[in-house]
C-alpha cells in the first residue's frame, strides 16, 4: 500500500492511497503510530483516496485517537469519502474524530 507522508508546518499529514483493509490497514496503523512517537503528535489523515475501511483499520484509528486524547489532542480526518464516512457513522465512532473538508482546514485547526 502506498502511504504518502508530508509535514505541513508542524503537522504530519498521512495520505493512504487504497482501501484500508487487512495488511494495508496494518501498515497504515504502524505508520500512524510512528507519527505519534515524534516530538509533536499533530496528525491529520487525508482520506480522499480511501474507498473503504475494514474493522482492523477502524480499530487502529480508534486506538490512535484514544492515545491522542490521553495527551489532550484529537485525531483529525479530512476529505473522508462518503462510503468511509458512512462506515464510521454506522459504527458510532464519528465522535472519536474531528472531520474536515480538506488538509488545509485540518492543519489550520491546530492554530
Amino acid at each position: 500500500m502506498k502511504i504518502g507522508q508530508q509535514t505541513v508546518g508542524t503537522v504530519d499529514v498521512l495520505s493512504p492511497h487504497d482501501a484500508l483493509v487487512e495488511e494495508g490497514a496494518e501498515q497504515f496503523v504502524s505508520k500512524l503510530r510512528a507519527a505519534l512517537n515524534g516530538r509533536n503528535p499533530r496528525v491529520v489523515v487525508d482520506m480522499r483516496n480511501v474507498g473503504y475501511v475494514d474493522s482492523m483499520a477502524l480499530e487502529g484509528l480508534v486506538n490512535v485517537s484514544d492515545e491522542l486524547r490521553s495527551r489532550s489532542a484529537q485525531l483529525k480526518l479530512c476529505a473522508v469519502t462518503p462510503t468511509c464516512r458512512e462506515i464510521i457513522e454506522l459504527t458510532g465512532l464519528n465522535d472519536r474524530f474531528q472531520f474536515f473538508e480538506d488538509v488545509d482546514g485540518a492543519v489550520r485547526s491546530f492554530i
